[in-house]
């Protein structure tokens, strides 16, 4: 299940390169047919980014959500589960032995 996770995160990531490459060439045809200036051109591709990576984080934070659902109702121990498991067993060994064994 990570392994198709990952995939489509990285498929993701694959789109929105291959979206600014495009982006950037539209936009330097634009340039040169002189239907908008340089500096429009570098506002365009700039606002582009900007909310590309706000869509991206937005993303990443649904999928984190989602991934986290999943494991709780698979009931999969999470690294916060297994540390405090840890902790627990650590005072549990500085513990002197019972006087019952």
């Amino acid at each position: 299940m990570f392994d198709l996770i990952k995939k489509t995160m990285l498929a993701g990531v694959g789109f929105a390169a291959m979206t600014k490459d495009k982006v950037e060439q539209v936009i330097k045809e634009y340039i040169e047919k002189g239907e908008i200036t340089e500096k429009e051109g570098k506002d365009l591709l700039n606002e582009f980014m900007q909310k590309s990576e706000h869509a991206r984080k937005d993303m990443e934070t649904r999928l984190e959500e989602m991934i986290q659902g999943v494991l709780k109702r698979m009931k999969i121990a999470t690294q916060d589960d297994i540390k405090a498991i840890d902790e627990r067993i650590k005072v549990l060994e500085q513990k002197p032995p019972s006087a019952d064994h």
